[in-house]
């Protein structure tokens, strides 16, 4: 995991991937992640423009444009 971001009592466990086009390469990037053993946001970002989605273990991949740029980019995941 590369960053993780606290406000308050939240927090967002954020790993950074350049891109994810495999299976592979995706889980690699996810296994940070599901190595956390708590009910907080779990985020992959990618340079690639997609639209968020969340798989089926709760991980959240999104731009980083998105990210970055909208700041309620998080609130609906």
């Amino acid at each position: 995991m590369d960053f993780v971001a606290n406000r308050g009592s939240d927090r967002v466990y954020i790993q950074s991937a350049l891109e994810m086009r495999t299976p592979e390469k995706a889980a690699q990037e996810k296994a940070s992640l599901l190595g956390i053993n708590d009910s907080f946001k779990k985020v992959v970002l990618v340079r690639d423009v997609v639209r968020p989605l969340r798989d089926e273990r709760g991980v959240v991949t999104m731009s980083v444009f998105d990210f970055l740029l909208d700041e309620n980019s998080l609130a609906g995941i």
